[in-house]
């Protein structure tokens, strides 16, 4: 039965496939938790993953996205840890167990429909573009590296994860199996994010000028 659970970890972010994130571990139960995926990592065991569930005002989503530890970059006194984590797989939660001190779950790993994984190359180059623009806005540089190599399975998700996105769009993603559904989406939110991207940027402008901000409506 064990072996049929997931280990759950509620949090108030949504990661997506392939994306890196830091955690910074500290409860106790998550403490245990972590500490078991360790040891199967160094045992080279399947159990190294662990869930990351969208939790928002005191409920759970149930679609997630499995976590797997890369490396461990600060161990403390007290047992906290800071973990670097890379997001694998996406599943859906069918039931919860509470047997361990931390929330488990039995869970269906699933990936897009058969043959709707990769998106057309046209949309595909449309939506590295506007990546590339947008990017270039928020780091204010025209020198930004940007390596989205072929073929380009999960590109929605690569170009969703390093963009500041709405936690729910994001949610909405993770749940969607159709890729080339997915990058329209995520076409449609950096055309409207490079718009007010834009409008900052004027607004900045015209304030150093002349010391009017202008004000829409």
């Amino acid at each position: 039965m064990d072996d049929l659970l997931l280990p759950l970890f509620p949090l108030a972010i949504v990661i997506l496939p392939e994306e890196p994130l830091p955690l910074h571990i500290f409860e106790d139960r998550y403490k245990q938790m972590i500490g078991e995926c360790l040891a199967a990592k160094a045992a080279g065991s399947n159990k190294q993953e662990f869930g990351i569930v969208f939790a928002k005002e005191q409920s759970l989503h149930t679609v997630g996205c499995a976590a797997r530890i890369v490396n461990v970059t600060r161990k403390y006194d007290d047992g906290r840890m800071d973990i670097f984590t890379t997001g694998t797989r996406r599943f859906e939660i069918l039931y919860t167990n509470e047997e361990k001190a931390y929330l488990r779950g039995g869970v269906d790993f699933f990936e897009d429909e058969p043959g709707h994984d990769v998106a057309g190359e046209e949309e595909a180059q449309r939506a590295i573009d506007l990546f590339r623009q947008a990017i270039q806005r928020l780091r204010k540089s025209t020198d930004v590296p940007i390596h989205l190599p072929r073929p380009h399975r999960y590109l929605s998700f690569r170009i969703a994860a390093p963009l500041p996105l709405d936690l729910d769009f994001k949610q909405q993603l993770l749940g969607l199996r159709n890729e080339s559904e997915r990058l329209r989406h995520v076409t449609r939110v950096m055309e409207k994010l490079i718009v007010q991207l834009d409008l900052v940027q004027k607004a900045k402008a015209k304030a150093g000028g002349n010391g009017n901000v202008p004000t829409q409506g």
